[in-house]
């Protein structure tokens, strides 16, 4: 046997060092992720790694539909993918205009090479 399936794929389990509150936006190692529920810390809780998320936007920024956005981590606002100190979130399944406050971003993992 080469494989053995395990789990559908959309989510992972991880046991994270510190408290996470419901969704925070994770990078573990490439993949990124969103903590599904508040977590504490040294139990085991679930990251989504699929689905659409409104995330905050940099102020003044406009993003397309189908653009790739990225994430700061450090100011906790979407960016387009280019953006210095982002990582790849996924795509805007929505225009974003640089008056919104919010983008409607679709999780894509695979896009941090």
């Amino acid at each position: 046997m080469d494989a053995r399936y395990v789990q559908r794929g959309d989510s992972i389990d991880h046991t994270p060092m510190g408290d996470i509150p419901a969704g925070e936006v994770l990078g573990l190692g490439k993949l990124i992720c969103v903590a599904k529920l508040d977590m504490k810390a040294d139990e085991l809780g679930a990251f989504a790694l699929t689905g659409v998320y409104e995330l905050p936007k940099a102020p003044g920024v406009a993003l397309a539909q189908g653009e790739e956005v990225g994430w700061n981590a450090a100011t906790k606002k979407a960016y387009p993918a280019d953006a210095p100190a982002t990582m790849k979130f996924g795509h805007a399944v929505a225009t974003a205009a640089a008056s919104d406050a919010t983008v409607l971003v679709r999780l894509c993992q695979g896009l941090n090479r």
